[in-house]
């Protein structure tokens, strides 16, 4: 695992020869061998993104093996939310054709292994409030991250978090 320093703390990525397997926000080790240069550029927009610039990172590669199908369909759903952009957990439902399947989608979002490439910090309950971001500093680090990117909401910076 690869760590790497950001705006809301660090990060660590991993990865295999098709794509990222991992994104762990404030976590990780260091590895001893050099990223190709895919992961190089993923790790370049996701400190980007944090830092307050409009990236998407549709284009990071993931490897999506073990990663059932349900979920994955839920996560490339998420990948078209973009920067500043919300849905809903139900909106994502309707998006992989499970209408009511907003618990389902929230369990595969909990499980997210690509946090910030799957943008599962845009993903907000029905009624607007914030809930399961399963990242250290739970719903706080969501809520940052959702001020960083000047979602709307979310455009003047707490206080206290």
């Amino acid at each position: 695992m690869l760590r790497f320093e950001t705006a809301i703390g660090a990060c660590g990525i991993s990865w295999s020869p098709t794509g990222l397997t991992r994104v762990s926000i404030l976590g990780g080790g260091t590895s001893g061998e050099e990223p190709p240069e895919f992961v190089r550029e993923a790790v370049a927009g996701i400190v980007a993104l944090l830092e307050g610039e409009p990236r998407d990172l549709r284009e990071v590669p993931l490897d999506l093996t073990g990663v059932e199908a349900f979920a994955a369909g839920v996560y490339a759903q998420a990948r078209l939310v973009g920067p500043g952009e919300l849905c809903t957990y139900g909106d994502l439902a309707r998006a992989v054709g499970s209408p009511g399947g907003a618990q389902a989608v929230g369990r595969a979002m909990g499980s997210n292994p690509f946090p910030i490439v799957v943008p599962c910090h845009r993903v907000l309950s029905s009624t607007g409030a914030l809930h399961g971001f399963s990242a250290p500093g739970g719903i706080a680090t969501k809520r940052r991250m959702l001020e960083i990117e000047r979602a709307p909401g979310f455009t003047q910076q707490t206080l206290f978090a």
